[in-house]
């Protein structure tokens, strides 16, 4: 094998940044094995990746504060997936010097620029003039794009209607079709691109649907990273030596990354590690679980929701209760369709359990549906503002159609019932310790004088520890307050931290251990009043 011939195959076309310096052999000739190749391009590597990007977020909204910009965590998520490394994210206004003069820097730096926004119908839509100026080009209305917009606006559109600005381009623009992974078809609409410039929409829904098409356009297949992560509930501060001597051991192998996490149920730093050389990835994870203070290391999943139905399932044989619940969910899918089924959900320990269940047994036998499970809140007198945050977060985290009401349980279910009359079934986290709950059974119609629905009720023979073992287990997220004391949830004026988990630090201060560690269940709601 041609060293330099082997190098220049490796190294992936159209890269500027960081060329490979080709060394200097005595003979034009040596054979080297792949392995001692990979080795070389990991040291090289590992400092400046071959394959760069350069983001470009284009809109005075984000500037001002009005919109959130979600695009850029997707994109280097993304890109990150591919082999592409993002090494800088540029946020500027709507104006053509300014989207010029980011192009064309960020042009001549990185392998590819993405840019996100500005190329609408509006006048304040400037992206394609402004990477027209980086080019000293000219944007002119493109034929076929020119047929697409009198498609979708009407065949009467003028060439000075304001829809037909989407239509102009610069004169070096390309045009990407790509396949539609439902259709198998071709892409109806391109995504434009000028030399390694391509222009992306802003709005968080069209640019992901459009990046998951043209991903391809993005890969380095030459670039072949291990990615390893470990999660600790230690400090940074406490077990930044042992950081410092792994850093020091594998420089120029492994990259190590360091991210406190505050507030967060499982751990308080997440470590990231990244090598092309996978023993290397897996020398420095073992020279780190060795170093690290006994029981640093922790067993956190942060694909919970996307893996429950693999996890949930294998928690049956080992685990009498899960089998339980989920034969009960099951029997509930099978008489039910999913438009009469619905979940009660306030944000507390049990109905996200059962939230996570019921994710879990519709992922594992209807994976290709697109329905979602209806859901109600019926919203305390005086909501905690961290179950209410929570709540919206799981809305998004499991895709629920949620309806928030707000008022007494009976009158709200018979609002429910007339909003969705199609409701039969009502998922609820009742336990047999929860009042009332020892006269139920696993499925049970509402008293005379309540709404006429059937109670479905996966958890009743649960215990408190037996929830928390699971959602614990699982990685599952839950409401912060349970690890700050509070053992049982409702409105502001009746619910607090549980005395039961009090303690007093080193520094006098009063505190509370987290919900789980309870052990007397006959204490769970000492904490109400």
């Amino acid at each position: 094998m041609v060293l330099r011939r082997s190098l220049l195959l490796l190294r992936p076309l159209g890269s500027k940044s960081y060329p490979i310096r080709q060394p200097k052999f005595r003979h034009s000739y040596c054979v080297l094995n792949s392995d001692v190749i990979q080795r070389f391009l990991c040291n090289v590597c590992i400092q400046k990746s071959e394959v760069t990007a350069g983001i470009i977020i284009i809109g005075d909204e984000i500037l001002k504060g009005l919109t959130k910009d979600t695009n850029s965590v997707f994109l280097c998520q993304r890109l990150r997936e591919v082999g592409v490394e993002v090494q800088r994210i540029s946020v500027i206004r709507d104006e053509i010097e300014a989207i010029a003069e980011e192009v064309a820097t960020h042009s001549q730096k990185y392998s590819f620029v993405i840019t996100s926004g500005g190329i609408g119908p509006t006048h304040d839509d400037l992206t394609f003039e402004g990477v027209a100026a980086a080019f000293n080009e000219q944007v002119y209305p493109h034929p076929i794009l020119v047929n697409l917009c009198k498609e979708y606006f009407g065949k009467n559109l003028s060439c000075h209607a304001p829809a037909m600005k989407l239509a102009h381009i610069p004169s070096s623009a390309k045009l990407n079709f790509g396949e539609d992974k439902k259709t198998g078809k071709q892409t109806k609409f391109p995504l434009v691109s000028v030399k390694n410039v391509y222009v992306f929409p802003g709005v968080p829904t069209l640019l992901e649907g459009a990046f998951d098409v043209f991903q391809y356009l993005f890969s380095n297949p030459n670039l072949r990273k291990h990615y390893r992560e470990m999660y600790i509930k230690k400090d940074e501060v406490s077990i930044t030596p042992v950081l410092n001597a792994a850093v020091s051991k594998f420089k120029g192998k492994v990259m190590i990354g360091s991210y406190p996490a505050l507030g967060h149920s499982y751990y308080r730093v997440r470590l990231t590690l990244e090598s092309m050389v996978e023993e290397d990835i897996i020398a420095a994870h073992d020279y780190l679980l060795n170093c690290l203070p006994e029981g640093a290391v922790v067993a956190y999943d942060r694909n919970a929701v996307e893996k429950a139905g693999e996890r949930v399932y294998e928690l049956i044989e080992e685990e009498p209760s899960v089998d339980g619940a989920v034969k009960v969910i099951e029997s509930c899918l099978k008489k039910y369709k999913m438009s009469e089924i619905c979940l009660s959900f306030n944000g507390g320990k049990d109905c996200t359990a059962l939230l996570h269940l019921i994710h879990a047994c519709l992922k594992r036998h209807y994976p290709n549906s697109e329905e979602r499970l209806h859901a109600v809140y019926i919203r305390d007198r005086i909501p905690f503002p961290q179950v209410e945050s929570f709540i919206q977060e799981s809305v998004k985290r499991y895709n629920l159609d949620l309806l928030i009401l707000d008022g007494q349980m009976r009158t709200e279910l018979q609002y429910m019932v007339m909003e969705r009359p199609n409701i039969r079934a009502m998922f609820m986290g009742t336990r047999r310790s929860d009042p009332g709950g020892d006269t139920m059974d696993y499925f049970c119609l509402t008293d005379p004088d309540w709404p006429r629905v059937v109670r479905v009720l996966p958890l009743l023979n649960w215990r408190y520890n037996e929830v928390w073992n699971f959602l614990r287990h699982l990685s599952v997220p839950y409401c912060s307050l349970y690890d700050h004391g509070f053992t049982s949830l409702g409105s502001m004026d009746c619910s607090r931290p549980n005395p039961a988990l009090q303690y007093v630090d080193e520094k006098g201060v009063v505190k509370y251990h987290p919900a789980y560690v309870l052990t007397d269940c006959g204490q769970e709601r000492t904490s109400r009043h």
